[in-house]
């Protein structure tokens, strides 16, 4: 596996303890069917969240959630519909973004609610 598979492997495995410590229920961790996907699927209060995990090793070309572009918000929105349509969830959904930085053997997590917007409506 290449390291940036790697640094990403391992940044979602530190949101999803970091989502964990904050009270929220993982729901799915990779989830993807056909070309949609998304980084982890959690619940809280009655939210559902899809959760686009952006890891770096730097922030020379800017903060990892920069890289959250609208074309990759686009695409997790589809994937919510999917994910929404096959698992049969009613729950209000919200977009979020969890940005990791790992540098000098630390690793730090910017966790941003509702970082995005859809005018998707639940059918």
């Amino acid at each position: 596996m290449a390291e940036h598979n790697d640094i990403g492997k391992y940044g979602e495995q530190k949101v999803c303890e970091y989502l964990a410590e904050h009270g929220y229920e993982i729901l799915a961790n990779n989830w993807h069917v056909g070309s949609y996907e998304v980084d982890i699927v959690a619940v809280k209060n009655g939210i559902l969240c899809f959760v686009e995990v952006k890891t770096r090793t730097s922030a020379y070309f800017g903060a990892p959630e920069v890289f959250v572009t609208k074309t990759k918000q686009k695409n997790i929105i589809a994937a919510a519909d999917k994910y929404v349509s096959i698992h049969h969830r009613s729950e209000e959904i919200r977009f979020d973004i969890a940005s990791v930085l790992i540098q000098n053997k630390q690793t730090s997590i910017h966790y941003i609610p509702d970082a995005f917007r859809s005018s998707w409506k639940r059918k």
